[in-house]
């Protein structure tokens, strides 16, 4: 299973040209993915720099025939035409997908810092990975401009992670088939992914990273699983950005431990700019 993560700064390359097919083609050109997570997709957002105000779930979704598109908006405010503009992220699934969550995150107020509305999106997909079968993936985007947000929202996504774990052993009701009370079946091993915020310095990524002490499995960083000891590699910055004074590694993908023996490969593109974050992705395999 190949499964990719990119900020794709609703397809604003480092040239300030908005070109949703040069994203498209640059993850074709990379390879085969069965997931595909994207970060920063708007609809109906003409205030963003160089955009129309054009639906990318729906021109994206073309780029992925085949796959089954989940978007959430952690940005859901009035446009000038009197409808609704969106911000957020979106999940491209070749495998079947079950259930899906869509999680505000906290957003606590804060009156000199700037800040916006995050979300959470996680689906349960059923995967062809002999002994593993079904997977939670979840992704995001966290606060930019204050720590403070970052650790709030952190802390909520590793209380949803548990509670999500919790759930998986939980068996369904025979009255609630059928109804809006119905639970579909979720796994207790989950990939997240997407663009941190933070550098593998900060107090952010040791709390990800910190152990549960209970039943829920751990998360880890997939780049340091397969090289152990060296730095990150950058993921911003490796291009002119206005928002780091050298490049940094703020994308990841963290995996649970069921999934660390199985992790073949992580890869990031150093070479695109057509976003201002690299794209990164992982492989796993079957035992």
């Amino acid at each position: 299973m190949r499964l990719l993560s990119w900020n794709i700064q609703w397809g604003r390359g480092i040239d300030g040209r908005v070109d949703l097919p040069r994203i498209v083609e640059t993850i074709h050109q990379l390879g085969d993915f069965d997931v595909v997570c994207l970060q920063e997709v708007a609809i109906n957002f003409p205030g963003l720099p160089g955009s129309l105000g054009e639906d990318q779930v729906a021109e994206l979704s073309s780029g992925f025939p085949g796959y089954t598109a989940v978007y959430g908006a952690g940005t859901d405010v009035p446009a000038q035409q009197g409808n609704r503009s969106l911000f957020g992220n979106v999940i491209f699934s070749r495998f079947p997908v079950g259930q899906v969550w869509r999680h505000l995150l906290p957003w606590s107020v804060e009156f000199s810092s700037s800040g916006m509305q995050r979300v959470l999106i996680e689906i349960n997909i059923e995967t062809d990975i002999a002994d593993i079968g079904s997977l939670r993936i979840m992704t995001t985007h966290l606060e930019y401009y204050s720590e403070h947000q970052r650790r709030i929202q952190i802390e909520a996504i590793r209380n949803l992670h548990r509670q999500a774990c919790k759930l998986s052993q939980r068996q369904p009701l025979p009255e609630e088939r059928g109804s809006p009370f119905e639970v579909f079946h979720s796994s207790s091993q989950a990939i997240l992914c997407g663009d941190m915020n933070f550098p593998t310095r900060s107090p952010e990524y040791s709390q990800i990273l910190a152990p549960f002490f209970d039943a829920t499995p751990n998360f880890y960083d997939s780049w340091k699983i397969l090289n152990p000891g060296k730095p990150n590699a950058p993921t911003v910055g490796i291009h002119p950005v206005d928002f780091v004074d050298q490049p940094e590694c703020f994308d990841y993908v963290f995996i649970t431990e069921g999934l660390v023996n199985r992790l073949k490969t992580h890869n990031i593109e150093e070479k695109t700019a057509a976003s201002d974050h690299q794209p990164v992705w992982i492989e796993l395999s079957s035992l």
